[in-house]
């Protein structure tokens, strides 16, 4: 049924969400910009660090160069803190070895390329995937479906298992035409695709 499997990252593969928000903390803490937990995962889990930086500093007097640079700043954070002790459980890292050749599989997400393409790397699935699309790739972010119809286009394929964590994210992927396949936390990722593509777990 399926010719691909398209993951996001942030909260799919990895478990980074806690960590792009301590980066985030740390860059506006000595800005006195006020930063909660609720907050962060009520409004900012799925939508691109310009848009998350834009709601952290609503408001306040910040000019267009000032947040950017403060996005610069927090995806190169969060890349330190990341590869240093990568978020993924080794139940993904084998759900995609084993995935490799049954299906064309690839990473869609609206992070940098910087932040995630280390991360994979260090993991060893950066060489198991057939494409990568991250927010440089294509103008229209999440809940956009130019991402996901991007990755179609790069695979040359036209059925796929969308595996998405977000309101925005599985938006992207419906509206890309693709099956979207809803999951609550990293964790259960390896259990949840396998149960949906009808594979018993070893």
């Amino acid at each position: 049924m399926f010719e691909a499997i398209l993951f996001d990252f942030d909260g799919v593969i990895a478990d980074s969400e806690s960590v792009h928000f301590q980066s985030w903390g740390e860059i506006l803490a000595p800005l006195g910009v006020p930063l909660s937990w609720e907050f962060y995962c009520a409004s900012c889990i799925g939508v691109s660090d310009r848009k998350t930086v834009d709601l952290f500093c609503q408001g306040l007097n910040y000019r267009v160069s000032q947040l950017d640079e403060l996005c610069i700043r927090k995806r190169e954070l969060f890349r330190v803190k990341a590869v240093a002790n990568p978020p993924i459980v080794e139940s993904t890292r084998q759900l995609i070895r084993n995935l490799k050749g049954q299906y064309k599989l690839a990473v869609v997400t609206s992070s940098g390329r910087n932040e995630v393409q280390p991360v994979l790397e260090v993991t060893g699935l950066w060489n198991l995937l057939d494409t990568f699309v991250c927010m440089s790739d294509v103008e229209r972010l999440k809940p956009h479906p130019d991402p996901y119809l991007e990755a179609a286009r790069r695979l040359n394929i036209k059925h796929a298992l969308v595996v998405e964590d977000s309101d925005p994210g599985e938006a992207s992927g419906r509206a890309a035409g693709f099956e979207v396949l809803r999951i609550a936390h990293p964790e259960k990722l390896s259990e949840r695709v396998l149960e949906r593509l009808s594979v018993l777990p070893h």
